[in-house]
């Protein structure tokens, strides 16, 4: 059962598809409505992304800030018998809930993370399909595109050290991908798409999963680099994330 937190407000509905509830925060939204998560509702204030992730999100101009609409899809194998439906397991386990309830928890940490408007599930029978508003991060571009287009002047050792930041605070990425690390005009770095993450006790076993993973995204971006630069390129990434860890920030 998720904890008590009073700034949480939780409104079920009910429309022709289905029962659902939409989750926000009352101290950043006096109301949210379901159609929020519908990029239909926007119209034109709403843009697919057209960069990274799976497809299912829009950037949407929100009279409460910029905002990013991603209604969750399935991958691999599962995808082919739904695209974005997840079995029911209670409203407390809805990948949007978890992933609104993980990323508020960050942010009060005062980890650099995007804030969250509204989550959202819509249960039907035993499946259920989600949604999540989130914040827009403002002149950001990510790890991806600065490795793929500056090579050597990729923010790596900047990287290394926000990983760490994050591993210290317990956060399992269960995505670290060179696509879901942003960095702004300042050179301020960012984590995104907590979907599945966890809070944990530090631990090297989890911690080295979310390295391998970060190693592998780094190798599909190479292009004309060879694994042994990649692996080059990683090391520094490596050396600032262990200095960080080591010093405890």
């Amino acid at each position: 059962m998720a904890a008590f937190d009073a700034t949480e407000v939780l409104t079920p509905y009910r429309d022709a598809r289905g029962d659902g509830a939409i989750l926000f925060d009352r101290q950043r939204l006096r109301q949210a409505q379901p159609e929020w998560l519908d990029p239909a509702h926007w119209g034109d204030q709403a843009r697919p992304v057209d960069s990274g992730g799976r497809g299912g999100a829009w950037f949407v101009d929100a009279p409460f800030g910029q905002s990013l609409l991603r209604q969750y899809k399935r991958g691999g194998l599962a995808a082919s018998v739904s695209s974005d439906r997840y079995l029911w397991r209670g409203a407390n386990r809805t990948r949007s809930f978890a992933e609104f309830r993980l990323t508020r928890a960050l942010h009060r940490m005062r980890l650099p993370v995007p804030q969250p408007f509204v989550a959202r599930y819509l249960r039907q029978g035993l499946t259920y399909r989600a949604a999540i508003l989130m914040e827009r991060l403002a002149d950001v571009r990510s790890l991806a595109d600065r490795y793929q287009v500056a090579g050597q002047s990729a923010p790596l050792e900047e990287t290394g050290r926000l990983i760490a930041r994050f591993h210290r605070a317990g956060l399992d990425h269960a995505d670290l991908n060179a696509h879901n690390i942003l960095f702004d005009a300042q050179g301020r770095g960012w984590l995104i798409d907590f979907d599945r993450g966890v809070l944990r006790i530090p631990a090297t076993r989890w911690r080295e999963a979310n390295l391998a993973r970060l190693l592998r995204s780094l190798m599909k971006l190479r292009g004309e680099r060879s694994s042994q630069q990649v692996q080059e390129d990683f090391a520094r990434l490596r050396k600032a994330y262990d200095r960080a860890w080591e010093r405890g920030f």
